[in-house]
């Protein structure tokens, strides 16, 4: 197909999408076996990556052990001079060298050899033990859960013998992970990975099962014991994903700013038929995170990811290309956030089949998904080819990007473009006019206190020039109308006289 190719025409724009373009030969394992790498793999396959973990697995426990046997040498030596020292020193080393030794095995160790063990005789007791109820196992399951559990044995039937094997072996495995809920998260993986790897192999070999119906059987496993052991390894308590998760959201709303212009995104929203698309593809993005299931959660990117195609294609009125693709799903993880983004890739990489990872179309998808959320949490001012001032302003929400007058927008700038930079225009402005308020306010409140000051320093000064003098209180003149018989020497009133007509 031409969107899987692996050959990508060369860039004679290439300063143009200088943060954004990544080589195809990128996205495969850096080892050169021809399958996708990971991140979260340090750039390996799944393969490739069990392969370079248990080396240094080995490594360290190597190193562990020469240290070890050097430590219980150098003691030796130092109580060889006490007879008794030295034999109380010899068996304390000795059950240090016991402790060592169960230790590595522990390590070495995996659940296939474990699985592989459950076929001889010996091993009946600790498969009896292995199967004993456990208060998780015994919970009251879900809805969901039990659905799901219906249809894993309905699906069995058709496989009838190797479907009775294939449900023990899914049967102990829950068993045993429900013992080893103290290990890692990464043990936790390995186990996964190990027990698909030798079911699979099982399916192949012993039970002769046709390809294609291998494919079909792995995906109702993993449907299956994933179900059950989602809400015990989905972003447990003992990793940081959480912390991730916050931190990638606090950086998608940090680029609230960033437009599908700056990232080159060959997509116009004007066109009825590709705003659908677009919506579409923000809808299965975010539908990820209600999925249980590491291929549900792989099928919603691939849907989200064929909208795009599509979104692309319409607008350009041709296949798109994978320069296309990867700017416009950035886009897409930009205008949809999201949640839990870090932990729903995580959970994939940790317990999906890794066929699925490592070829095909959910796999090409899934690691550029991985790409987009590393792009955007290094992405940088020469990334949107704008200076670092203006870069920096625009993080800090100091100024956002300048407002295009109607006449000056492209042909294919969508109508939500066009609102959305009128309306930050208008933020803009209004914070402009908000930080002018608050600075004649100030200016308003300082003049205000200065003049009571004036006032009160001048009146203190004329009080002070010129003291004030109370004199004594004066005796009370009599009023006109108080009774003063002896000094009264008016005539007496007037009486009134009737007036006979």
């Amino acid at each position: 197909l031409y969107f899987f190719s692996l050959s990508r025409k060369k860039m004679n724009l290439k300063s143009e999408r200088r943060g954004i373009h990544v080589d195809q030969s990128e996205l495969l394992c850096k080892k050169g076996c021809g399958y996708y790498g990971n991140p979260a793999w340090q750039g390996f396959c799944s393969k490739c990556w069990r392969e370079e973990y248990h080396k240094a697995r080995q490594k360290q426990i190597q190193e562990d052990w020469e240290l070890a046997e050097r430590l219980q040498r150098e003691e030796e030596e130092a109580y060889a001079s006490s007879q008794s020292t030295q034999g109380a020193q010899s068996l304390t080393f000795s059950k240090f060298e016991e402790k060592k030794t169960n230790e590595k095995t522990r390590k070495v160790t995996t659940v296939k050899k474990f699985f592989t063990a459950s076929s001889r005789a010996g091993t009946k007791k600790e498969i009896q033990e292995a199967k004993a109820p456990s208060p998780s196992i015994n919970r009251q399951a879900s809805i969901e859960t039990d659905r799901v559990s219906k249809e894993f044995i309905e699906f069995l039937k058709t496989y009838h013998k190797p479907g009775q094997d294939i449900y023990k072996q899914c049967k102990l495995f829950l068993d045993t992970m429900n013992h080893k809920r103290d290990l890692s998260i990464e043990e936790q993986s390995e186990c996964a990975q190990d027990f698909y790897q030798n079911v699979a192999d099982k399916l192949q070999t012993r039970w002769k099962v046709p390809p294609e119906k291998v494919e079909k059987a792995m995906d109702q496993i993993e449907k299956y014991i994933m179900t059950r052991q989602y809400k015990y390894v989905f972003c447990p308590e003992t990793t940081d994903d959480e912390k991730k998760d916050l931190a990638v959201q606090k950086r998608i709303r940090a680029l609230h700013w960033v437009t599908p212009q700056m990232l080159c995104v060959p997509v116009n929203e004007e066109i009825p038929e590709v705003s659908d698309m677009v919506v579409k593809a923000i809808t299965d993005i975010i539908e990820m995170d209600s999925k249980r299931v590491p291929r549900d959660k792989l099928a919603c990117i691939t849907k989200c990811s064929k909208h795009i195609f599509n979104a692309i294609k319409i607008t350009k009125n041709e296949p798109a290309s994978a320069d296309d693709f990867l700017p416009t799903l950035i886009y897409i993880v930009l205008k949809g956030n999201p949640p839990r983004l870090q932990s729903n890739i995580q959970y994939i990489t940790r317990f999906c089949n890794p066929s699925r990872l490592m070829t095909g179309e959910d796999g090409y998808y899934f690691t550029n998904l991985c790409c987009a959320v590393a792009f955007i949490e290094k992405l940088d001012a020469q990334s949107l080819n704008l200076s670092q001032e203006d870069f920096d302003r625009f993080m800090t929400g100091q100024t956002s990007p300048k407002k295009q007058d109607s006449d000056s927008f492209s042909p294919d700038v969508c109508l939500g473009v066009k609102q959305m930079c009128k309306s930050l225009d208008l933020l803009s402005q209004l914070n402009e006019r908000q930080e002018r308020i608050v600075s004649e306010a100030k200016k308003l409140e300082k003049d205000l206190i200065d003049w009571t000051d004036g006032i009160t320093k001048e009146v203190e000064d004329i009080v002070e020039k010129y003291p004030l003098e109370i004199k004594p209180k004066s005796q009370a003149l009599a009023a006109i109308d108080s009774e003063n018989v002896e000094n009264d020497k008016l005539p007496p009133p007037l009486q009134p006289q009737v007036y006979a007509g």
